[in-house]
């Protein structure tokens, strides 16, 4: 009889002790609730700093709802860490419900927590208390007929805008055009537009910077047109480099003193240029003397062995093709402005609202989508449309290509649409350990979110946790948002950003995914894609 005694207190110790080691622990904050109501469900893990918790998202745990998913609280108590991880849940019949036994990853290992009993009672209505109402009368349905008129409204105007572009567009074209002047040789062109630089009084008014410039571009531009250098493009030592030898391939016959004195100029006008430097009255009124006298020096020194009529020619032809090109450029902007007027006039009629260059996210999330697998180890994933494919080599550094064995790119859309999506997968060249995979993917999520920062983002909110998929692999998830400047509208979007990395023994695959804040189809979109995310085990 002692014996028995003796084995079922051991039993019992054993029960006990197994239960104070369950790893998962579950509370409910109450076991009976009305039709609708929310309770909680909270389950909690001891463990280390180092400990990887992942628990599962879903919209229903058996035939209890899901209401919200909170995010995962850790706590520090003394050496130790507990993970906190709490569900609203609810049931809209009434009845007797399990929580079922759910799995949660610690590790690499899956454990169950406890299930629990929910009770749903019926809302009682006292219909003695209760006031009652008339049937609402019938509501008449707007006839959808009604619109037609809004479209052909927008066409009349529509074509009214593009008739009046056209009737401006040859207004504009017939309208006497200002007299252009016209020079009958490169000598005479510079020194008029140096006498016209005298007329504006820049050094009356201390602006020596503009002075020296608008000089020393009208010689550099006289050089262009004459000894047939790139003097507008050169720096000063290529200029006089240049300049060295044209004169001694064109047996021009400048003098070295004349040289020196063009390399002085051109020193001078670098310093007022680049280095605030102010010369005395005098020496500016000496450069402007002398750079006239090169000009001349340099017109004398020309080779003859051309005729001055062919010459002559020559430059009326130039500025016969400049005037041509100013005006295809101005009937050129003259049909763009016409066309941004009608691209304008159709966004606001027809689309209200919706991006002007692709779909919006509404009509993403009603289309037929697509379900495919990317990459290698692969990304089953469904999406609105296919993904393209990317040159992962012009996307990362070579220090990084370096590294991997293979990496595969494929994007929909771009960081100022609707909605973009990037999905990446990588093998290495050396397979990485379990406890590696880890510290692996935060530092895959911290230099995505640095991609994202040289790609104009700015003021990164960031929240981490941990994300598994349904066929029980586990990765890492960067969330929040982020402030990308338009640079053709210049503002600054709020875009709301869900980065995903998952790592396996020789392989990394990347979900990045990104809308505008507060757009209520974007976080649709967003929700059916991470549902459907199935992954391709590396092959060992």
């Amino acid at each position: 009889m002692t014996n028995r005694k003796q084995y079922i207190f051991l039993f019992l110790l054993i029960a006990t002790l197994g239960f104070a080691q369950q790893p998962v622990q579950t509370s409910v904050d109450s076991t009976k609730i009305k039709i609708g109501s929310q309770f909680n469900l909270t389950l909690k893990v001891k463990g280390t700093k180092e400990t990887r918790v992942a628990f599962p998202e879903s919209k229903n745990f058996g035939k209890l709802e899901v209401l919200e998913s909170y995010p995962i609280d850790t706590i520090k108590k003394d050496a130790s860490y507990e993970f906190i991880k709490k569900y609203g849940l609810t049931q809209f019949d009434s009845g007797r419900y399990v929580v079922p036994r759910i799995p949660v990853l610690i590790g690499n290992k899956q454990f169950l927590s406890d299930s629990a009993v929910i009770v749903v009672n019926n809302v009682v209505v006292d219909t003695l208390k209760q006031k009652m109402y008339d049937i609402k009368p019938i509501v008449e349905v707007k006839d959808s007929s009604s619109d037609f008129w809004w479209y052909l409204l927008a066409i009349v105007l529509l074509g009214g805008l593009g008739f009046l572009g056209y009737w401006l567009y040859k207004k504009y074209k017939n309208r006497p055009k200002e007299e252009e002047i016209i020079y009958a040789s490169p000598i005479e062109k510079a020194t008029s537009l140096l006498q016209s630089l005298e007329k504006k009084s820049l050094l009356e008014h201390g602006d020596v910077k503009s002075y020296y410039s608008e000089m020393t571009d009208i010689t550099r531009t006289y050089i262009e047109e004459t000894v047939h250098i790139p003097a507008m493009e050169s720096t000063t030592e290529e200029l006089l480099v240049s300049m060295k030898q044209a004169t001694m391939k064109k047996k021009m016959g400048i003098r070295q003193e004349t040289m020196e004195t063009f390399e002085k100029i051109l020193k001078n006008a670098d310093l007022v240029k680049f280095a605030k430097s102010k010369p005395m009255d005098f020496e500016i009124t000496e450069d402007r003397k002398n750079i006239e006298k090169i000009i001349f020096t340099i017109d004398k020194a020309l080779p003859k062995e051309i005729e001055e009529d062919e010459v002559d020619s020559d430059y009326e032809r130039q500025q016969e093709e400049l005037k041509r090109k100013k005006i295809k450029k101005r009937n050129t902007i003259v049909g763009i402005a016409s066309g941004c007027i009608a691209l304008l006039v159709i966004g606001f009629v027809f689309l209200n609202g919706t991006s002007l260059f692709g779909s919006s996210t509404k009509e993403l999330y009603d289309q037929d989508w697509i379900t495919s697998e990317y990459g290698n180890p692969g990304v089953i994933i469904a999406t609105p449309n296919v993904l393209l494919r990317k040159d992962a080599d012009k996307e990362l550094p070579k220090g990084t290509m370096a590294l991997l064995k293979e990496m595969q790119m494929f994007e929909y859309g771009g960081y100022f649409d609707d909605y973009y999506i990037t999905v990446s997968t990588s093998k290495f060249k050396q397979p990485m350990k379990d406890s590696e995979t880890a510290p692996m993917l935060d530092k895959a999520l911290e230099g995505g979110l640095k991609t994202l920062e040289l790609r104009g983002a700015q003021d990164i909110i960031i929240k981490t946790e941990d994300f598994n998929t349904g066929n029980g692999l586990s990765g890492r998830k960067a969330y929040g948002t982020m402030n990308m400047l338009d640079p053709i509208k210049r503002k600054s979007e709020k875009v709301y950003y869900e980065y995903i990395a998952f790592g396996q023994e020789g392989g990394l695959q990347q979900i990045l995914l990104a809308h505008k804040e507060g757009d209520e189809f974007g976080s649709k979109i967003t929700s059916r894609i991470l549902e459907s995310v199935e992954l391709r085990k590396a092959a060992q």
